[in-house]
């Protein structure tokens, strides 16, 4: 899921080469267009994680993915400017809800202490769809059109909805091929309609931290799946193949961050004892070393320089993303979904500003350089505010829970 929903998501970035020049669109139109689906994704951060937690998430990513496949098939069948918006705004309507979801799920099937791994290899297929949708969709374009290529995608994920409403279940006992002995491994499992109600505002304030972060995290994140394709293809004059290549190498080096972050953050964490180290920590260093990659883009302008200043940026930045996904489930395992929502409405946001200030810096400038700066002065603020997440301290909803009505005297 998390591969087939990244390559829904990215492979806008790549056909606007068709589309923007079928259209007329601007550096800034399109910029709107790959922030469109951005704006439900936001809003249905909570309200999707809500969602998962109150009726499980076989029910829940039935119906996203049904959404996100259809409107994936819509955007190959549009008209212009606007319907293109609107096609994309149903994706994100679809999508919102999938990764609080998912989380949701995997609080039920692992234990704490592959929390890390399980988050950091699911954003590393998601990593993989980055990386090979540049090329796929530039084979997909050839062999039928940019519009085809949205076809295609929105079938197999068509597909993918079929087997998962078939193959999951919500509690691990009810699966068939599970054994006791993993079931003694796995967190007790509680019946969705037995939770504890929400403590909204308690849990928002204790998540801020983390949604500043990884709306840090994020800024550069949707930077990277916006623009790198394009980035390649004019500020160094390659034709489409060679910038989807070029793409899919940086996006490759994401892969690997996502995969070793989440090994690499449960290693500490058996190691020390300490999830501070284990998740804070590692975040914050990661983080100063994503800042560090890409500073000599603003020195020196080379080809092969880019791309491993690029790839080294995107692989310390994606080392956060096992670390940062298992803090809600750290904070707060009884809400996970929520939690991990309200964490995901940072990214959300950057991914609606990211693109359009970068669409309008280059635009105004021709500088294709010059959004990165900005990303690296996020660096410096999202290490900072990553020292006050503390997932050592968990949540504890029956302090918050809400007050009961006194009975009446007599």
């Amino acid at each position: 899921m998390y591969f087939i929903t990244y390559v829904d998501r990215v492979n806008v970035s790549t056909a606007a080469a068709d589309f923007g020049k079928e259209f007329g669109l601007s550096k800034t139109q399109l910029g709107f267009v790959f922030s469109a689906f951005a704006y439900p994704y936001l809003v249905f951060q909570i309200i999707g994680g809500w969602l998962g937690d109150k009726y499980g998430p076989r029910k829940t990513l039935t119906v996203c993915a049904i959404i996100w496949a259809g409107s994936t098939i819509l955007t190959g069948l549009v008209g212009g400017f606007a319907s293109l918006i609107v096609a994309r705004m149903l994706l994100g309507l679809g999508e919102g809800a999938t990764f609080p979801t998912a989380t949701r799920a995997m609080a039920n099937w692992t234990s704490p202490d592959k929390r890390g791994f399980a988050q950091g290899i699911t954003h590393a297929f998601a990593r993989v769809g980055n990386a090979v949708t540049p090329p796929l969709v530039v084979a997909l374009i050839a062999s039928t059109s940019w519009r085809g290529s949205f076809v295609v995608l929105g079938c197999v994920s068509l597909v993918w909805v079929a087997w998962w409403a078939w193959a999951f279940r919500d509690n691990p006992a009810d699966h068939p091929n599970i054994t006791k002995e993993e079931l003694a491994k796995l967190p007790e499992y509680g019946h969705f309609k037995d939770r504890p109600k929400v403590p909204w505002m308690p849990l928002f304030k204790r998540m801020m931290p983390v949604t500043i972060t990884y709306f840090c995290y994020g800024w550069i994140l949707w930077l990277f799946l916006s623009w790198i394709p394009q980035y390649f293809l004019h500020s160094y004059n390659l034709d489409l193949k060679k910038s989807a290549i070029f793409s899919a190498g940086v996006f490759f080096a994401g892969v690997i961050g996502d995969a070793l972050g989440g090994i690499v953050s449960d290693h500490l964490l058996k190691k020390t004892g300490s999830l501070n180290t284990a998740r804070r920590n590692l975040v914050v260093i990661c983080m100063l070393l994503t800042l560090a990659s890409l500073v000599p883009l603003m020195f020196v302008h080379d080809l092969v320089i880019s791309a491993i200043c690029l790839s080294l940026g995107f692989f310390f930045i994606e080392f956060t993303i096992g670390p940062m996904w298992s803090i809600p489930m750290d904070i707060a395992p009884k809400f996970s979904g929520t939690a991990s929502g309200m964490m995901n409405t940072g990214s959300a946001l950057a991914a609606i500003l990211s693109p359009v200030v970068g669409g309008l810096l280059i635009d105004k400038t021709g500088n294709w350089e010059l959004p990165f700066i900005v990303s690296m002065a996020l660096m410096v603020l999202g290490s900072i505010v990553a020292f006050a997440m503390r997932p050592d301290k968990k949540f504890d909803e029956t302090l918050h829970a809400p007050l009961q009505p006194r009975p009446a005297s007599a």
